[in-house]
This record gives C-alpha cells, sequence and structure tokens, in this order.
C-alpha cells in the first residue's frame, strides 16, 4: 500500500491510498458487500454508476458460504465478483460475536457455531489471515477481541489486552507469509479497541502504534452508546493513532457520524445503513431523511432529492418510487440503493473538496443549517 498524507485541515484530512486493484483519495465511505456483492447491486452498478473505489466483504459470512477455497479457486474475490477495484475483508469476528447465542472467546481465539447450519468453528488470529489470504483482499483486518458495551473495566482491560496479543500474533505470522510469497500484495490493518475508556484506548493505540501494520483501525463504537460518547472517544484516540497511516473507524454510521468524525481526523467508514435504510424506504438527502411510503408522495413529480446527480434521481420521480415500495417490486431496492450510496459517496468527495480548500468548517455549518434535525 502507498499512502500519502496530502493536506490537512485541522484534524480533518485528505490521503491518498494506493493498493494493487484502485488508486483512490480520503475521506472514503465503503459500502458493505457482506457477501461480495452489496445487496440488490452488481459489480457495474458500482462501478459505472457509483465510481466505488473500494467495498467491505465479510469475512464470516463468505467463509461459511461459499468457502474461501470455493472464492480461491475463482481467483480471489475480484474475480469472483467482478468488481475490480479494492476490497476491504473484515475478520468476521464481530458477526462470530454478534451471530452466535453461543460464541465463546478465550486466549486463543472465537469458538462460535455456524447460524447457517449449527456447525461449530474457530476463528484464530492465523485462521482469519488465511481465510483472507485466499480472498486476495487488499485490506485484511486482523482479529480482535470485541466487547459489548457497557462493559465493566475488568473486562475493557481483558479485551485490550487480548486484542493487542493477538495483533502481535497477527502482524508476525502476516510478514513471515509474506516471506513464504503469500499475501504480498496484501495491507493489514491493526484494530483499536478499549471501549470508551480513555486510558484503555489509549494504551492499545500506542501498543499498535508499534507494529508494522498498513492501517489503524477503531473497533467497538456506534454499537449502542450515545453519539457524543462515539465523538469524544475519537477524539481523545485520534492523536495517539500514528498520522502517517490510515484511520479508519469501523461500522460508522450516519451522514452526521462521518462529518463529525472526519473533523476528528478519520478517514475511512463503512456502514450498512445507506443499503439497509435504502430497502426500508429511508432516503438521505442534502435536507435530511424521509421515507418515501407516506402518503403525500404518491403525486411527487420531484426527484428524492433536487440537488442529487444519481441515476435514480435523474429518471425517476418520488411517486413511481412510493408505487414501486409499495407494489413490493424489487426494482426498488436497486434504485433506493443507488441514490443512498450515491449520496455517501458524493459527500465524501464534497468534503474532500472542503478539506483541500481549508474550508471544512464553512462546509459543516451549510450541511447542518440544511437538516431537519441535527441528529
Amino acid at each position: 500500500m502507498e499512502f500519502k498524507l496530502k493536506h490537512k485541515d485541522q484534524n480533518a484530512r485528505v490521503c491518498e491510498i494506493k493498493t494493487a486493484h484502485s488508486s483512490f483519495l480520503t475521506p472514503i465511505f465503503m459500502p458493505v458487500g457482506t457477501l461480495g456483492a452489496v445487496k440488490s447491486l452488481d459489480a457495474k452498478d458500482l462501478l459505472d454508476l457509483l465510481d466505488a473505489k473500494i467495498i467491505l466483504a465479510n469475512t464470516y459470512h463468505l467463509y461459511l458460504r461459499p468457502t474461501s477455497k470455493v472464492i480461491k479457486n475463482f481467483g480471489g474475490l475480484h474475480y469472483f465478483s467482478g468488481f475490480n477495484k479494492s476490497f476491504l475483508t473484515d475478520s468476521g469476528g464481530f458477526q462470530a460475536f454478534s451471530l452466535s447465542k453461543n460464541s465463546k472467546h478465550c486466549e486463543e481465539g472465537i469458538e462460535f457455531k455456524s447460524h447457517i447450519d449449527g456447525s461449530r468453528h474457530f476463528f484464530t488470529p492465523k485462521s482469519v489471515l488465511d481465510t483472507q489470504y485466499d480472498f486476495n483482499s487488499d485490506i485484511m483486518m486482523i482479529l480482535d477481541d470485541l466487547v459489548a458495551l457497557p462493559a465493566n473495566l475488568k473486562r475493557i482491560q481483558l479485551s485490550v489486552d487480548r486484542t493487542i496479543k493477538w495483533a502481535k500474533e497477527s502482524i508476525n505470522y502476516h510478514k513471515l507469509q509474506q516471506k513464504n510469497g503469500i499475501g504480498i500484495h496484501q495491507n493489514i490493518f491493526g484494530i483499536v479497541q478499549g471501549g470508551t475508556n480513555y486510558e484503555e484506548r489509549k494504551r492499545c493505540a500506542l501498543a499498535l502504534n508499534e507494529m508494522e501494520f498498513d492501517g489503524l483501525a477503531i473497533g467497538g463504537l456506534s454499537v449502542g452508546e450515545e453519539n457524543k460518547l462515539m465523538y469524544e472517544t475519537v477524539e481523545n484516540l485520534t492523536p495517539f493513532m500514528d498520522e502517517n497511516r490510515p484511520r479508519y473507524l469501523m461500522g460508522v454510521g450516519t451522514p452526521e457520524d462521518l462529518v463529525e468524525n472526519i473533523e476528528r481526523g478519520v478517514d475511512m467508514f463503512d456502514c450498512v445503513m445507506p443499503t439497509r435504510n435504502a430497502r426500508n424506504g429511508t432516503f438521505f438527502t442534502t435536507f435530511g431523511k424521509f421515507n418515501i411510503k407516506k402518503m403525500e408522495f404518491i403525486n411527487d413529480h420531484t426527484p428524492i432529492d433536487e440537488k442529487c446527480s444519481c441515476y435514480t434521481c435523474k429518471n425517476y420521480s418520488r411517486g413511481y418510487l412510493n408505487h414501486l415500495f409499495k407494489s413490493k417490486e424489487l426494482t426498488f431496492f436497486r434504485l433506493a440503493s443507488l441514490h443512498n450510496l450515491h449520496y455517501y459517496l458524493t459527500l465524501v468527495k464534497d468534503i474532500q473538496k472542503a478539506i483541500l480548500s481549508n474550508s471544512f468548517s464553512k462546509f459543516k455549518k451549510e450541511f447542518y443549517s440544511l437538516r431537519d434535525v441535527r441528529c
């Protein structure tokens, strides 16, 4: 990976990242393609209509089905899916934790039962990397010990201890594999844990800074805590994260979350929110969000957002989308997902421009002035 910090406007940053498959500027939002596909969209939609440079796929789900060996047989995720830009794959630890009622964390890794057939599996720092080597993803996330919030100090300290331990195992194993010709063009990110505890977040970040990770992520947030507490945790943490590596806030979030955390020095984001909300009829717009199922939109000839240039807004009305949604027409999922993802991707591009022109503060004020409700 090539990483270059191009410009800062206070703590907000524009950086350039080059992987084996694409080059892009940050701040960046990564559409979530859990199973190697962004729900209701195909690779052509992502490449031609959205100009997505990087998407996220889920190690847990792809490990279980179709399995990493099947994907490796196809030449990796890029050939398997038809998306030829960058892939980031998470470790699967969060899903093993959240989807299995009987998951168990121990010093060696995470034991869990498949949500598909109940079969038992065990993730270790090495095994999740082996799976991601088969995927040939551009950025691989390490296994970390996620703790549900709220949690007591003892459990948070144990989480950080394990996360640091697993991080050392992961980076050492990755460097050894690269010497053996495996994963040469793949990059590896460490994950900072610590709940919302200042000292534990700091301890974890400083420990990971000493390791040869290509980037650092912030995990364990946006899991039910108040937004104010999330922002405070990020603001306190980023000064302890190496400035010369990408900073990735995992699983976040709303448009407001992006703006607030970019202001605090975060570069990369992912979240299912734009596509999940789209499928439920909720659109994100310049003026806030709304749900298309309301009666008031039946005879509405206007696009979702008159300031938007996405494929859906250029071709279809709110009235037509209201009809598709109420008719349970599958076409709705594609058109709604295209709009919401276009909104998110355009938002971060506009923020890039604002940072480069030293006008991020002005951008933020205008962003909020147009919202129906400040979240």
